[in-house]
């Protein structure tokens, strides 16, 4: 759906009718709020814009949108943009993503997936007899027709063991607050939905039974069940039966958990033992319970046995649960336990540390996959993955071939058998789903490939490291043109994140195409505060290490420019969520660095970021002003207590979605209005924009119109501030589509 720019316009247009006749920024009133941590006073005069039921609030809102659409809409070049992305986005072939196999060799198997068509808002789910034939794929969910604008999305779904019925959480509005709906496989609604089974940032799970008759899932409190402050927090596990009212649902576990604990849930189907994994917040820390055949919950493992993921054994391996951990091993080991006595002591290595890291993920799709004879591990080298087979005693065995400098996901075993279905990507190859053939070692593409709208033949990926300012050595991952000359005048965007433990992989992107088309050059920097090099390189760059990830930055971007890629004058950098923060403290602490900024959802206020609802699941990553130590590396870095009025600072654009569950849009507001008071006044100041989605969130569900509507304005920013009409062959192939 195209913005209503003549609803912008109107909102809050007398409020700053005067500044933006002028191209000024509006004007933010001052409210000074104090605040003492360990004795130390802080002053926010901005503290005001983070009540959102503030009407006051929402006008100053409006009032930034009606600035950033005179901005955004004025600039050259916009509808030739908009035409590029939109004609690439409806030209994507129908993509098949986040399958699951379910079913048996009795029964048939069933593939389901979220199919990806460019005709329809949302990702629909469907269901498929054989991956090699998705044109027997039948609609099981189709979000569009539950909000015809396309803003009710699936977060994720789980079938049933015999593939009969699906579970499918389906939230609205980008609010990713997910209620759960049972489904057979025809997509008729089996009974009434459950309430708040998945959330922003705790996210939820689900497990069937082991005869499909009803399920485990998680949910958070209602409504007169805990204090409104305490309703996304809490979250428990409970027992339904198909059929039966959920008034009657059985509390499994959960009450003795801590407020921020997250909950993912799997069933091992031969002996009906339930594993639950729990994350205390967003930093990496777990424990784990058992529900024995007997009904009783036990908790085997906590925080200090630094087990990263657990994985009921199959086969060979039936009875043992399989243990990632990195105690003693911060690149990971593989142990083997008995599910029965869950004695740790007992459990032996079966796959030691090796040189590359073994990729444990608390959210499913899982990167462990478990089949009857077989194991197969994800490793991470760095940012590029590949995968790796053994038996249940750790033998090596072959594994399926991926292509050079590429990301595999979506991991997943064909029931009864030792076959593989994973996606392989890289940053110039589309995905596509393989299947791997244990028998035969072989590994084939099947029919649920994306084929791309654009060519890429002409351009080449160079891995090359940075150096760090304490001279750790930073993967850049560098796309470009095979023709591009390193004479320093390429426009080049710098993308980075380097959080949570997360590695960033090759990812595929047909828009990207536009940029490097026009000579663009786009890098991604795999710095620490990420997993690319295991646990140790994400505890450099978190807690009070955090600095660690600005500096691996900065070095990424003065890597390009001292080798030629680029200049400072026509360098972006581009990051979101706590890539949003990586962004907000490059530009505090190095303005001269690069041309522009684009900061989407991000985090800037690290001093009040955990009294947002969200908030407390970021301490265990960030840390606590509660904490003397961690106050002070909080405020060391914190973007918004680091703004100074009179610098020149690059060209910036936030943008945020005013349903975000996961980073309060409180944050890009006061960041805003922070770096708009410093540039007021400083001759040839660049601009600093505020845009804000009244209908969508951290970008999850979001439907295909609003993001063309975001890139369209992210590459007319970037193009005009980086000066690219004037050069590129893109600039005359669009100007072409124009006419």
């Amino acid at each position: 759906m195209r913005v209503d720019r003549t609803a912008l316009w109107l909102l809050g247009a007398s409020i700053v009718a005067a500044g933006l006749a002028h191209g000024q920024a509006p004007v933010t009133e001052r409210v000074p709020a104090k605040s003492v941590y360990h004795g130390v006073e802080v002053i926010d005069e901005y503290q005001w814009l983070e009540n959102w039921d503030d009407q006051k609030v929402k006008d100053w809102s409006d009032a930034q949108n009606a600035h950033a659409r005179a901005f955004l809409d004025g600039l050259p070049g916009v509808e030739r943009i908009r035409d590029r992305i939109t004609e690439i986005e409806k030209s994507v072939s129908v993509a098949y993503v986040g399958w699951a196999a379910a079913g048996n060799e009795r029964d048939g198997v069933r593939y389901y997936a979220m199919k990806r068509d460019p005709a329809f808002q949302q990702p629909l789910l469907v269901v498929m007899d054989s991956v090699d034939h998705p044109d027997t794929a039948r609609v099981v969910v189709d979000p569009n027709t539950i909000d015809e604008h396309g803003h009710a999305a699936i977060d994720w779904f789980i079938p049933s063991h015999d593939g009969k019925r699906v579970a499918v959480s389906i939230s609205s509005g980008g609010s990713e607050s997910g209620d759960l709906h049972i489904f057979d496989a025809r997509g008729k609604l089996v009974e009434p939905p459950i309430k708040r089974v998945n959330g922003g940032t705790a996210g939820g799970s689900m497990a069937w039974f082991p005869d499909d008759s009803g399920f485990y899932y998680t949910r958070y409190p209602r409504e007169g069940e805990r204090p409104s402050e305490d309703l996304d927090f809490y979250m428990q596990t409970y027992s339904h039966t198909i059929g039966t009212p959920e008034s009657t649902d059985r509390y499994e576990m959960g009450k003795e958990l801590a407020r921020i604990s997250e909950i993912q849930l799997q069933i091992d189907p031969p002996t009906g033992r339930v594993l639950a994994s729990v994350q205390y917040g967003d930093g990496g820390e777990f424990s784990y319970f058992m529900r024995q055949p007997d009904g009783a919950w036990t908790k085997f493992l906590d925080h200090e046995d630094e087990v990263v993921q657990a994985v009921f054994g199959k086969g060979d391996s039936a009875g043992d649960v399989f243990l990632l951990t990195t105690k003693a091993s911060p690149r990971v080991r593989v142990l083997r336990m008995s599910a029965a006595t869950l004695d740790l002591k007992s459990a032996r290595t079966i796959v030691p540390e090796g040189e590359n890291v073994i990729v444990p993920d608390f959210w499913p799709p899982s990167p462990v996959v478990v089949t009857p004879k077989r194991l197969y591990l994800t490793y991470q080298m760095g940012g590029p993955s590949e995968i790796r087979a053994f038996d249940h005693e750790g033998k090596p065995l072959k594994g399926p071939d991926v292509l050079p400098v590429s990301a595999v996901n979506n991991l997943d075993a064909i029931p009864g058998t030792d076959d593989l279905l994973f996606d392989n990507r890289s940053f110039i190859d589309a995905p596509a789903c393989y299947h791997f053939d244990a028998e035969t070692a072989a590994t084939r593409k099947t029919a649920l490939a994306v084929v791309s709208p654009v060519d890429f033949s002409d351009t080449e990926v160079i891995r090359e490291f940075a150096i760090s300012k304490d001279g750790t050595k930073v993967p850049v991952n560098i796309i470009k043109k095979k023709s591009v000359k390193l004479d320093g005048r390429n426009p080049t965007i710098l993308w980075g994140y380097g959080g949570y433990g997360v590695n960033i992989q090759p990812a595929f992107s047909a828009v990207r195409r536009l940029w490097i088309e026009n000579g663009g050059v786009f890098a991604v920097a795999n710095i620490r505060g990420g997993g690319e090099y295991g646990e140790e390189w994400h505890r450099q760059g978190m807690l009070t290490k955090k600095q660690n990830c600005f500096d691996d930055f900065a070095a990424c971007a003065r890597h390009l420019v001292t080798r030629g890629y680029t200049s400072v004058d026509r360098l972006a950098i581009q990051g979101g969520s706590n890539g949003g923060l990586l962004m907000g403290a490059t530009l505090t602490q190095n303005p001269d660095i690069c041309r522009a900024v684009v900061a989407s959802v991000g985090i800037y206020d690290m001093l009040r970021v955990e009294l947002s609802p969200n908030g407390a699941f970021n301490i265990p990553e960030f840390g606590t002003v509660k904490d003397p130590e961690q106050y002070r590396a909080l405020y060391a870095y914190s973007p918004i207590h680091h703004v100074k009025e009179g610098v020149k600072y690059p060209s910036i654009i936030f943008l945020t979605g005013a349903n975000d569950p996961r980073v309060d849009p409180m944050q890009s507001r006061k960041m805003t209005a922070s770096m708009q008071r410093a540039v007021a006044g400083v001759p040839g100041a660049n601009p600093v924009l505020l845009r804000t989605s009244a209908n969508t969130g951290h970008g999850m569900g979001t439907p295909l119109n609003a993001r063309i509507e975001e890139q369209t304005d992210i590459y007319s920013f970037l193009f005009n501030e980086l000066g690219m009409w004037s050069e590129g062959e893109g600039a005359a192939k669009a100007k072409e589509s124009k006419n």
